[in-house]
Parts: C-alpha cells; sequence; structure tokens
C-alpha cells in the first residue's frame, strides 16, 4: 500500500495478532503504519502496544471486550474520534483479527448470543458497519477466516466438525441449559462462524463499493495457540506437539503474512471476498458461496445487532483522498 496510513487490528495482544502487529510495526518508516490496537484492556495491550512504539510505530491502546457490543461501539467512536481530530492518519486497512471457540456452546456474551459467534462474528460486523464511512479509499478490510467451514480427509481423521449452517437468530441462540457440552458441539459453532465469516465477506463487498476490497485471510492451522485453550487438556498436548513439527503453521510465520495482505502492494487487487490461505488466493468449497444465505446472514445480523441497542450499520460512504 503506497500510502500505509492506519491500521485498525482486532485481538493484538497474542500469537497471531501480535506478530502480524509487530511485523507492521517493524516496516521501514515510509511503509510504516499507525496501528489503532482493540483488544481487551490490561497488560497484555499494554506491552504489544509498547513493544510496536519501540519498534518506530505510532500506536493506540483501544480496550475493548468484543463480548460487548455496546464496548465494539464505543471503540467504534473512539476510532472516529482519533481519525477527525487528525491525531492519526486515514483508516486503510481494518483486520478482523479477534477471535474465539468457545468450549460450552451454553455460555452467552454480554448481549445474550453464543459466545463463539458473538465474539467472531458480530463483534466485527458491528465495528465495520459503524467505520464503513471512515474508511479511505483505496481501503481493506480483512476478516480472519478458517478452512473448518467444510470437511475434508484430514479433518475427518482429525474429527473436526465441519459447518452445519442454520438460520442467523438460530446459530446465535446460546444452547439450552440442559443440552450436554462438548467438544462436537463447540467446533461446529466455531465452523458455522467460520462460514459465516465468508457469507459476510460476500455481501459486504457489494455493499462497501469500489473503495474497499474485502478478503478472508486463513493462517493455516497453528496448533497449541489460545484459541484452543477450553479444549481437553490431552487435546492441548497433543497439538502442542504438533506444533513444533517443521513447516507446521506458526503464529510468528503467519503474523507477518497477515501483515502483508493488509498492506502490500502485491494484494491491492484482493476484492469480493477472495480467500487467501497463508500467502496464496484459492477457491473456497462451493457451500462457500450461495447468494440466499449471504442476503439472509445481512439481515439476520443487522437484526441481533439492532436487538443490542446498535443502529443500523451504514451502506457505503468511502471517503477519497
Amino acid at each position: 500500500m503506497s500510502e500505509p496510513g492506519t491500521v485498525l487490528l482486532t485481538g493484538p495482544t497474542r500469537n497471531l495478532g501480535r506478530h502480524a502487529v509487530l511485523a507492521m510495526a517493524t516496516r521501514p518508516r515510509g511503509r510504516r503504519p499507525d496501528l489503532l490496537l482493540v483488544g481487551r484492556a490490561g497488560n497484555d495491550l499494554t506491552a504489544v502496544a509498547e513493544e510496536a512504539r519501540a519498534r518506530g510505530a505510532r500506536v493506540h491502546e483501544i480496550g475493548c471486550d468484543l463480548s460487548s457490543l455496546g464496548d465494539v461501539r464505543a471503540a467504534a467512536t473512539t476510532v472516529r474520534d482519533l481519525l477527525a481530530a487528525g491525531t492519526v492518519r486515514p483508516l486503510r486497512a481494518l483486520v478482523a483479527n479477534a477471535g474465539t471457540m468457545s468450549s460450552d456452546t451454553r455460555r452467552a456474551s454480554r448481549d445474550g448470543y453464543e459466545l463463539t459467534f458473538a465474539v467472531n462474528h458480530l463483534a466485527h460486523a458491528q465495528l465495520i458497519g459503524d467505520l464503513l464511512d471512515s474508511f479511505t479509499a483505496p481501503a481493506r478490510i480483512v476478516l480472519l477466516g478458517s478452512n473448518t467451514y467444510h470437511a475434508n480427509v484430514w479433518r475427518r481423521l482429525l474429527h473436526v466438525p465441519a459447518a452445519e449452517w442454520a438460520d442467523p437468530l438460530e446459530l446465535a441462540r446460546p444452547a439450552p441449559a440442559d443440552a450436554e457440552p462438548g467438544m462436537a458441539a463447540s467446533g461446529v459453532a466455531y465452523s458455522n462462524a467460520k462460514l459465516a465469516i465468508l457469507y459476510y465477506a460476500h455481501e459486504l463487498q457489494r455493499r462497501a463499493g469500489e473503495g474497499i476490497g474485502v478478503s478472508v485471510f486463513e493462517p493455516g492451522w497453528m496448533p497449541g495457540t489460545a484459541l484452543g485453550r477450553g479444549a481437553p487438556a490431552a487435546f492441548r498436548a497433543i497439538s502442542r506437539a504438533v506444533g513444533r513439527v517443521p513447516g507446521v503453521s506458526t503464529p510468528r510465520r503467519s503474523g507477518p503474512l497477515l501483515a502483508a495482505v493488509a498492506l502490500d502492494d502485491g494484494w491491492a487487487q484482493l476484492r469480493d471476498g477472495a480467500f487467501v490461505v497463508k500467502s496464496r488466493v484459492v477457491d473456497v468449497d462451493p457451500v462457500a458461496h450461495d447468494r440466499d444465505r449471504e442476503r439472509r446472514l445481512w439481515e439476520g445480523t443487522v437484526e441481533l445487532l439492532e436487538r443490542a441497542g446498535a443502529p443500523r450499520p451504514p451502506v457505503r460512504r468511502v471517503s477519497r483522498p
């Protein structure tokens, strides 16, 4: 990106997000963006911000619990205020990196929505909707995806469940109190959230206009990261062991690749929810393209955000230099 401007990144404190932040902060001065780091307030957020500043970046920390849509709306207001005051350069990229996989689908966000769906999809839909008229073109929105949305031979061997799509209002509903918790249900919820991200990316591109390119980044399976902290101890131990195998994806390897997709001129053509697996664009499974599901997800998302007290997201207003 010839003028890096400002990059907003959620989930910056650990693993993939942290390494993406440090890769951006380490860039040469003329290619180094200002950074808005949106994550849970505390020592971890302060630490990564200080690391980035030590590398020469101009950084603003924005404390935000992504399981609360009220917190997300407040974070968006802070971003708009920083931009309006000229405290940071124009907003050129938003990286929706934060994610979680709840170990219990009965758990609800602060707004009453199933936690995995709330953090992975609804929080970012709220943030992007609130900021869609704050970008300066050319701009990029990069969502964090995963191949778990569909089954293949390796995922079946590893017992990784594929998505089981349902109406978004149903996906947002926590499991009943008498439901049996387990990794199978948690895995389906996670895969559903990642399929939702692909559907959302396609519909968002239709509504964002020509000035913003929307893409989805898959960092590769990174065993042993905090994402699976709710998994059984034996599964986590196996994941850590696999993570030491040469060539397996790690946050240290994939973080700079995510930074490149957000910033490098070589990725400027990405649009329409293009699916980037580490460093190459790949075709998604046919189930990930469905205009009816995409429209319904958008409508359902608007309804869920409105129930939580959020205004309808703007359709498009992109600033141009």
